[in-house]
């Protein structure tokens, strides 16, 4: 038995040229073709039915959700076609990935599921097959009865032609577009995120440090207006302004620590994040284990990753303690955190997790809850590992 690899990079067990009387390819080849009819109409009554009944009531609440089940079970025939023509025809097509649904809010999961190119093609497969399943069947059925020393040569040939849609359709070859439909969807994510957070900081400054310095400018005017008639006044105006001073730079440096904090910076994530862990109204313990520093993105990503699951720690769990290890793992980074509170985390219903979930994602990261009612909770967070880059000779010390 000799193999090659086929042009979408398939594995193929090729036969040897067919001869008469039957040899086991040319047996292996007639059951396939005998089976054609059988497989054929289960997959395009399957897929008639479902995919039309699900983009029949898109409508309504229930027909996307529908029509990504069964775009999903599209997928489960293609394997079941590509085991078939493994055993029989000789052709090994390598399975295409999963969907990344693990850990992904259940809109973004729905609109992978939809925009799947593997089901499609497996559906598309699944419906042009009857007409082609039942030819073959009769072809082979009277070649059986009547052709017989031409079942051998006719076996091949169609059979050539099942070898050639299996890999057209059931192949992995666009993988690549899938891919790139991903990355389009999680650069939504990161523009979306991104105005979120601009929105955020423009709130922040509007309500917090800019309301604080207006009334500071309000206070320093009736000051000046009371220095000559009542010095005493003006003087306790003036400490006051100077109290409303401390609290706006104070809620300035909240807001720039927010954004990107120094200590990031300057010493890094375990200097970070224990800093981060001080702040959170119950004891964490901080572990890290890296060898080095990860690219500023993905250190920066990490870093609010923990700093809002510890803010969630201290507002919502009831927690006693928390524990919060980061490490490396070949090209993954990873973040655990635990605690011991009340559990019931979710995914669902568009939380701070649900955000997390997207931010992640949209750098080829993951996101686990595991959160029973009655706790505890183990949050897991995988990352990228990126190597950092030197920086620039402008913002280096010194």
């Amino acid at each position: 038995m000799s193999g090659d690899r086929g042009a979408g990079g398939e594995l193929v067990e090729k036969p040897p040229p067919p001869r008469f009387p039957l040899d086991r390819w040319a047996r292996r080849e007639t059951l396939h073709l005998l089976l054609n009819l059988p497989f054929g109409l289960l997959g395009f009554v399957y897929a008639v039915t479902t995919l039309a009944l699900g983009a029949g009531l898109a409508v309504t609440v229930i027909g996307l959700p529908l029509l990504a089940a069964s775009l999903a079970g599209s997928r489960r025939l293609g394997r079941a076609e590509r085991t078939r023509a493994r055993v029989l025809l000789g052709v090994r097509v390598e399975e295409p990935s999963p969907l990344p649904l693990r850990g992904r809010p259940y809109l973004v999961r729905l609109r992978t599921m939809l925009a799947d190119p593997v089901a499609w093609r497996a559906a598309l497969y699944a419906v042009i097959r009857l007409p082609w399943g039942v030819l073959t069947f009769a072809l082979a059925l009277v070649s059986l009865l009547v052709l017989w020393p031409l079942l051998p040569y006719l076996a091949r040939w169609l059979t050539d032609v099942d070898r050639m849609m299996v890999r057209g359709l059931l192949s992995p070859s666009d993988e690549l577009e899938r891919r790139i439909a991903e990355l389009e969807s999680d650069r939504g994510v990161v523009v979306d995120t991104a105005a979120a957070d601009l929105r955020r900081i423009e709130r922040d400054l509007h309500d917090g440090a800019q309301a604080r310095l207006v009334n500071l400018a309000m206070g320093l005017g009736l000051a000046k207006e009371k220095l000559l008639e009542d010095p005493d006044t003006a003087a306790l105006m003036v400490d006051e302004a100077h109290g409303e001073v401390k609290l706006a730079l104070q809620e300035l440096r909240d807001l720039a620590r927010g954004i990107h904090p120094a200590v990031l910076t300057d010493r890094g994530l375990d200097a970070a994040l224990s800093s981060v862990a001080t702040r959170c109204t119950v004891p964490v313990r901080v572990t890290t284990d890296m060898g080095g520093r990860p690219a500023a993105a993905i250190e920066g990503i990490a870093y609010f990753t923990v700093s809002e699951l510890l803010q969630n720690v201290s507002k919502h769990s009831r927690a006693r303690s928390a524990s919060v290890e980061v490490w490396r793992s070949g090209d993954r980074l990873l973040i655990q955190v635990e605690d011991d509170g009340q559990g019931g985390a979710s995914l669902e219903g568009g939380t701070g997790m649900a955000g997390l979930a997207d931010r992640l994602g949209a750098v080829d990261g993951l996101f686990m809850v595991d959160s029973p009612v009655g706790g505890p909770t183990t949050v897991t967070a995988e990352l990228p590992w990126r190597d950092r880059v030197a920086d620039p000779p402008s913002e280096r010390k010194g």
